[in-house]
Formats: structure tokens, C-alpha cells, sequence
């Protein structure tokens, strides 16, 4: 059985942390998913990110994770695939701190980019992402399976610098 994460982040000090994540860390990053997400990821998809050529950050609290991101470097793009928060930790700077820290590591890595994929519904995410720097470059249709058949994607960039 797996444990269920119960992630409280109202504490004032968030004494947050990021780590590099392990196929160890795969039980708490799939109980995060599957309460973030309406179409979560699978064990299988997760386990097949563990090679080279990818990333994956750990955002922990007081040694509990507490959010991930996974990213895929091809050539000299980095694609930020996944950033999933905790519901109780949502709202507080976790995510925001996560997707500085990848970006940071894909600027200190000479990558030129990070492009991502966000629902058209997410207009948090979106919020963030522009807040961030972002900007939209265009839409994939049907993009996302969605409870009333498919929603579009807004394809999101940002240009990394020297």
C-alpha cells in the first residue's frame, strides 16, 4: 500500500529544499500526481524519465517531498514536462522556487530555452509561467484529455540567456 503524502506548507517558515529526485522517491511523487492531476501520470511513464537525458528537481519540506518537476534536455532545449505542487503547499512559493531552480540549472547546462505545455484552463500555471518571463508561441489543439473529450495547450517559452 502506498503511503499518502500529507503536506501542510501553512508553516511560516517553509524551510523548503531542492534535491535531485531517485527512482526511490517514485511512491510520494505518484501520490502528488494523482492528487494534482485529472489525468495523471502512470508509475511507467515516470520510471522511463530516469536516464540522462533528462531531469528530475525534488521541492522538499522539512525532508518531505513536496513537489517535482521533470524536464527533457534535447540538444539545446530544455522541455519542462511536468510540475506538479501539493495541494496543501499550493499558493506559497513551492512551484515558483522549483521552476527558478530548473531554470537556473538549464542556463548554468548553456541551454538557449525551456518551452512548456499548459492547459488552457490553468490560468494559474499560465499566471506564473508569464510572471516568469514566458510568453505563449503558440497552441496545440487537443492537446490534453480532458473529462468532456480534449483541451488545447498554450505552448509557453523562455529564451535562456548567455
Amino acid at each position: 500500500m502506498r503511503k499518502k503524502v500529507s503536506a501542510d506548507c501553512s508553516a511560516k517558515g517553509l524551510d523548503l529544499a531542492i534535491r535531485p529526485l531517485e527512482p526511490e522517491d517514485l511512491p510520494e511523487m505518484l501520490d502528488i500526481e494523482l492528487q494534482g492531476y485529472s489525468h495523471p501520470w502512470s508509475e511507467g511513464v515516470f520510471l522511463d524519465c530516469f536516464k540522462p537525458s533528462y531531469r528530475l528537481w525534488g521541492i522538499c519540506q522539512f525532508g518531505s517531498l513536496v513537489g517535482y518537476a521533470v524536464v527533457s534536455y534535447i540538444l539545446d532545449e530544455v522541455h519542462l514536462l511536468n510540475l506538479c505542487i501539493h495541494p496543501g503547499c499550493r499558493g506559497r512559493g513551492a512551484g515558483r522556487l522549483l521552476l527558478r531552480h530548473l531554470v537556473e540549472e538549464a542556463n548554468r547546462e548553456g541551454m538557449n530555452q525551456v518551452i512548456l505545455e499548459v492547459r488552457l484552463s490553468n490560468s494559474t500555471a499560465s499566471k506564473l509561467y508569464r510572471s516568469e518571463g514566458f510568453e505563449e508561441i503558440g497552441r496545440r489543439p487537443r492537446y490534453y484529455p480532458a473529462a468532456s473529450g480534449w483541451e488545447d495547450a498554450r505552448v509557453m517559452a523562455l529564451l535562456l540567456q548567455p
